[in-house]
């Protein structure tokens, strides 16, 4: 945009990881974040649109809010938004979807809300619309203020580009990044996950390790706006590790094709040389030689998979598998059910706030070092 203003961004995550995503925007460098309820505000440019799309790991999503003005009546909503610059940011030839909510306003009727946007882009600007469109322009209309957002992101940004075997219930990676940011870890330290699934906590253990990019294998929605600088983002975007760490990642699972499949997802992330995986179950997990760690677990919650009666014999037995071989290293654990984590046994800390996840909630509890 010609607009050399800067503009509100809304980072998108899961209710209850925001401190997660605060403090991982921060040590990313921008500034002024503020928390809200489901994620974060920050004031910038469009490179920091694109910075936050590229590098963010427990963001779920990025908009842009690029205007707002006041409408009564939907007449007035007509007639602004025919004004507004809307050739500024989106391009003729580009597909777009509008959606519209409306709270606490005098419009209160969304489609036709949705309508009246809808003709001010296709018959004022030529704008193409379609149902199917990646780049959505989000209008919400509360208190009679209309705020005008895109979805810079597209599909969202768990969806890495490079992880093509998943497993049932998988861990969405914005969360495993999140969790493992919450258990302390920096990227300097081992871990294990002897549940492993398609591998997910451990790629990104080893992603953070290595210091890549958590979106450089894929496309966003940004780059079809008329405000995307193509040479500028070139030289925002990183495809090789920034560093070689000195640390591995360990994952096993019972489910042999689980176990295959993490292995050519590392493949894919291009980090396989650290990251090492074996068929077995949680029992027989043993602690790799060299310095203690983390290990991080996301089990059957008897939710959608597993009986939960039965599942706690195996809490039972995977508390009683770090007790006896795992002194030092720290344990995480993500659940639904709280009488599941205490069946193992384990000195959880205080239970912490309730992540939304799946439709349901779940929670992460951490032991300290275990003696």
């Amino acid at each position: 945009m010609s607009n050399p203003d800067p503009f509100e961004i809304f980072i998108v995550c899961a209710p209850g990881l925001e401190p997660a995503l605060l403090a991982e925007v921060v040590e990313t460098g921008f500034e002024g974040a503020e928390a809200v309820p489901g994620g974060l505000t920050v004031m910038g440019y469009w490179p920091d649109v694109w910075r936050a799309n590229l590098e963010l790991r427990c963001a779920v999503r990025v908009l842009a809010r690029v205007g707002s003005f006041m409408a009564f009546h939907l007449a007035q909503l007509d007639k602004r938004s025919r004004k507004f610059a809307w050739g500024d940011i989106l391009k003729a030839d580009v597909p777009v979807k509008v959606q519209v909510t409306c709270k606490a306003s005098k419009i209160y009727h969304a489609k036709a809300a949705s309508q009246r946007i809808e003709k001010a882009l296709t018959e004022s600007h030529g704008i193409t619309l379609s149902d199917d469109a990646a780049l959505v322009v989000k209008v919400r209309i509360h208190d009679n203020q209309v705020t005008i957002s895109l979805d810079t992101t597209g599909e969202a940004l768990h969806i890495r580009g490079h992880k093509e075997a998943v497993g049932k219930a998988p861990m969405r990676e914005n969360m495993a990044a999140a969790f493992l940011r919450q258990c302390g870890y920096d990227g300097h330290e081992p871990v294990v996950d002897p549940m492993c699934g398609s591998g997910t906590f451990l790629i990104e253990a080893a992603e953070i390790a290595l210091g890549l990019q958590a979106g450089r294998s894929r496309g966003f929605a940004f780059q079809d706006l008329a405000s995307f600088d193509e040479d500028a983002f070139a030289q925002l975007r990183r495809d090789a590790p920034d560093q070689t760490p000195d640390v591995r990642f360990f994952g096993s699972d019972r489910d042999a094709g689980a176990v295959r499949n993490a292995g050519l997802n590392a493949q894919r992330a291009g980090v396989a040389d650290w990251a090492q995986f074996s068929c077995h179950g949680a029992a027989e997990v043993r602690p790799p030689e060299g310095s203690t760690g983390l290990v991080i677990v996301n089990p059957p919650y008897g939710g959608r998979i597993g009986n939960k009666k039965l599942l706690y014999a195996l809490y039972g037995t995977f508390g009683k598998t770090m007790l006896e071989h795992f002194k030092g290293w720290r344990v995480g654990l993500i659940t639904s059910e709280p009488a599941l984590a205490k069946a193992t046994g384990l000195p959880w800390q205080p239970q912490g706030a309730p992540i939304a996840h799946g439709g349901m909630k779940v929670w992460l509890w951490q032991t300290p070092p275990l003696r």
